[in-house]
């Protein structure tokens, strides 16, 4: 199956689509996943993203015995440092976001600003946006190509120097806000004190603002990882961060290299634009699937007006 606005890559077309109008039922979908899973796994890894349409999945539970077909890990929401607000539908099935329709959230890898992260992510339509809700994706590792011809510097100075992310954690849940995952949930604590231990073990540092906030300092991160084939990808959060996060002046940036020091605001300014040029937005149908590569590909939510149910499942 193909749209015309899919992109073509040196390694093949981005994303690779499946039309699963041939199967009569879900558990017919379901087999066909089981059967070939390696494969479609390994394409995943090569061209970034798989969507699937027309396989029969329809709602919550449908998603979920898809995704069992993969016989992969869960990873689970409540184990990891997702800055995301996510209301759990199954064991492996969640909201993907709760922020409000009008908060645009941009390209990240994700996780990739916390030390723990998933390989892969599933993505389920349930009910697509009246309009605009797209999700937006991208490949990075033709992203680092593109960026070492502009800015090869940047580059190797992210290789070497990795980058810190410097975020604020309410005192309590935010659903307004795309990053509203409150110190006590992300760190699994109930105190202050108990949230500087479980921090300490991870290589976080802290400072306590007077409103209870918390302005969080993660250890040195990648921000360029080598995939087992050879390929560079921009696995960071750095996009995100930049565009989407906004700046304290009390925290400082919200992000930087590992040792503290600015970005290159040209450079960032650069893999900003190459990532829009690279960009497929996934035009969402109801029951659709997408399996994305963590480590390939990066993926953002666009404003839209209606209801939209988009679910998400993370693997290990």
């Amino acid at each position: 199956m193909q749209l015309a606005e899919q992109i073509d890559t040196p390694s093949g077309i981005f994303p690779l689509i499946y039309d699963g109008s041939e199967f009569t039922s879900l558990d017919d979908s379901i087999t066909w996943a089981q059967e070939n899973r390696s494969e479609l796994l390994d394409l995943a890894f090569q061209h970034g993203t798989v969507l699937f349409r027309n396989f029969s999945t329809v709602t919550d539970r449908d998603f979920d015995a898809f995704i069992q077909a993969f016989h992969l890990e869960n990873f689970h929401y409540r184990q990891s440092l997702s800055n995301a607000v996510r209301f759990n539908r199954t064991e492996r099935v969640f909201t993907a976001n709760e922020a409000p329709a009008d908060v645009k959230i941009f390209l990240h890898h994700e996780m990739a600003q916390t030390p723990i992260y998933p390989s892969r992510l599933f993505f389920f339509c349930e009910q697509p946006a009246d309009t605009g809700g797209a999700t937006p994706i991208c490949r990075s590792d033709v992203l680092v190509v593109r960026l070492k011809e502009q800015h090869p510097q940047f580059v190797a100075d992210l290789i070497t120097k990795g980058l810190k992310y410097r975020n604020i954690l309410p005192n309590e849940n935010d659903p307004q806000s795309g990053m509203g995952r409150s110190w006590r949930s992300t760190f699994h604590a109930n105190t202050p004190d108990e949230c500087e231990t479980n921090m300490a073990k991870l290589g976080y540092s802290g400072e306590w603002r007077d409103d209870g906030s918390l302005v969080s300092t993660t250890p040195i991160l990648d921000g360029i990882r080598t995939l087992p084939d050879g390929r560079q990808t921009f696995f960071n959060q750095l996009i995100a961060a930049y565009q989407g996060w906004g700046s304290d002046e009390n925290s400082g940036p919200p992000v930087t290299f590992g040792d503290g020091t600015p970005l290159d605001h040209v450079a960032v300014t650069a893999a900003c634009e190459i990532a829009d040029e690279l960009t497929f937005e996934v035009p969402w149908r109801q029951g659709d699937v997408a399996l994305v590569d963590n480590y390939v590909a990066m993926h953002a939510r666009q404003t839209f007006t209606g209801t939209r149910k988009i679910l998400a499942s993370l693997v290990a």
